[in-house]
């Protein structure tokens, strides 16, 4: 309703999309993951999300939540998820879930809480890699940044212990290469992908189309 109604407004088309989803075609563009044509990207902040590109394309999924990371089971035994699953990496990793455990905002860590954090990331990186044979997970969001060379350490060592099949092993973790820049980055790439999607539409017609 709010694309339509801003189109209907503005005259121009409108494209939106999920933050992770949109710093995923960020990181292919210009960010970590150039060059790369599989990947995944993960933001691990207030809340945990993410996206997937495969073979250049970003995954969309039925109803647009491809590569929502955030409800991986990391956790079997653990928190209950808003979404009323238990152990979701959502509810064990993202900002809010760190100060609910702790007591304590995620910009006041414990390093073991920065550990942790890690090796539930690298858990569900893992997953990743090995459903989608992927060897590259770019980790953005602020949670992430802010913990740094700790948090990407436990994270990689655990991605290490669990892409254990040929074609994910030696999989890697980085972290996002375009810091805040990413989502205005993102939503310009979204932007021209939906621009050159519609020029393909519009070429495209049926034989006996006028």
């Amino acid at each position: 309703p709010l694309r339509s109604r801003l189109e209907e407004l503005t005259g121009l088309a409108v494209f939106g999309d999920l933050d992770a989803k949109v710093l995923a075609l960020a990181e292919g563009w210009l960010g970590a993951a150039q060059g790369h044509p599989d990947f995944c990207v993960i933001t691990v902040s207030t809340a945990i999300a993410g996206g997937i590109v495969v073979d250049g394309d970003l995954l969309e999924g039925e109803s647009g939540y491809a590569g929502h990371v955030g409800h991986l089971i990391v956790e079997p035994a653990g928190r209950r998820c808003r979404c009323g699953a238990q152990g979701c990496l959502d509810a064990e990793a993202s900002g809010q879930a760190i100060e609910a455990i702790t007591g304590r905002p995620p910009s006041e860590p414990t390093y073991e809480i920065m550990q942790r954090t890690g090796h539930l990331v690298g858990r569900a990186a893992a997953m990743v890699c090995n459903v989608f044979d992927l060897t590259l997970v770019v980790v953005g969001g602020t949670v992430a940044s802010g913990f740094g060379a700790t948090f990407f350490h436990a994270a990689q060592v655990t991605l290490d212990e669990n892409a254990r099949p040929a074609y994910s092993r030696g999989a890697r973790i980085t972290p996002s290469r375009l810091g805040e820049t990413g989502p205005i980055i993102g939503a310009g790439a979204l932007a021209w992908r939906g621009v050159r999607r519609a020029s393909r539409r519009n070429r495209v017609q049926p034989p006996n189309a006028r």
